[in-house]
């Protein structure tokens, strides 16, 4: 049995991780916020830019409109694969990578890997190829750092490095929920023209040109929002999870004390025992 100056370390080391995690949990909280409403904004755009380019592609033939647009044959995947730089977020991090394992072992075609995040790059750099390492991107998160890695990763696949482009995240659903999701980047999926609303439209200069600003807008507003909604949810989750240490430490320090308090009186009454034991023998003597 432990004796009492071990317990007392105990309850003292318990208190100081309860001050860490809590501060932890503090910290994402106002993280949250900021990185919630910043996904929060963008959704409405990322959707009504889709919307506009679903009704340009229902009124036109895209036949050889667009190199983003056209199917072929598929050789080569890329998969984005986006994490956080840091740990102690439950498992956000390793639903994500498992997500990735599953997708490449059942993958028929060579894989490469586009890591966001250090926790992907750490986890696959030894056993799989690594197209790129954007892991520093969350030191200047914006839109342009995204759009700059997006527009060479774009230049790739028209030049036919790979042939197919997903990116793996943590979509932000609440401060307790994240959802992995795997999406198509490349090329983009359009839907089927029995399922659009036909409407006729008048193009300035033309619905071909149009296309080919929205679409490459399009792709770099996909991977940034999908970015941007594992941000939110790596704050999600790290409140989450230190919300649960904070309390599990808490519980775990009631108990010490109760343990503590329960031996320190033993050890009371044992000495006073001794010491009646000890006055009786004495007055006997």
């Amino acid at each position: 049995m432990a004796n009492l100056k071990e317990i007392r370390g105990r309850i003292t080391s318990i208190s100081s991780t309860m001050q860490i995690t809590s501060a932890m949990k503090m910290v994402s909280a106002a993280k949250l916020k900021k990185a919630q409403d910043a996904i929060v904004m963008l959704r409405p755009y990322s959707e009504k830019l889709q919307e506009i380019i679903e009704n340009v592609s229902s009124s036109t033939d895209l036949e050889g409109v667009s190199t983003f647009t056209a199917e072929r044959e598929i050789k080569k995947v890329l998969y984005i694969v986006v994490t956080s730089n840091r740990g102690l977020a439950g498992a956000f991090n390793s639903s994500v990578i498992k997500e990735l394992n599953t997708l490449i072992g059942n993958s028929q075609h060579e894989v490469e890997i586009l890591t966001v995040g250090k926790k992907v790059y750490d986890s696959v750099r030894k056993s799989r190829t690594v197209y790129d390492n954007q892991s520093a991107i969350f030191d200047a998160m914006s839109f342009e750092t995204v759009s700059n890695f997006t527009e060479n990763l774009m230049k790739d696949y028209r030049e036919g490095k790979f042939d197919r482009v997903y990116v793996v995240y943590n979509k932000f659903i609440n401060a307790a929920t994240q959802e992995v999701k795997t999406e198509q980047v490349l090329p983009i999926a359009l839907p089927e023209t029995a399922t659009t609303v036909n409407t006729d439209y008048i193009f300035e200069p033309n619905a071909a040109e149009i296309l080919n600003v929205l679409i490459p807008k399009s792709i770099k507003t996909q991977v940034y929002k999908s970015i941007l909604d594992s941000v939110a949810s790596e704050h999600g989750a790290r409140m989450t999870a230190m919300h649960k240490a904070t309390d599990n430490a808490e519980a775990l320090r009631s108990d010490l004390k109760i343990f503590y308090n329960k031996a320190r009186q033993a050890a009371i009454t044992n000495e006073i025992l001794e010491i009646v034991g000890g006055a009786e023998a004495l007055k006997n003597s």
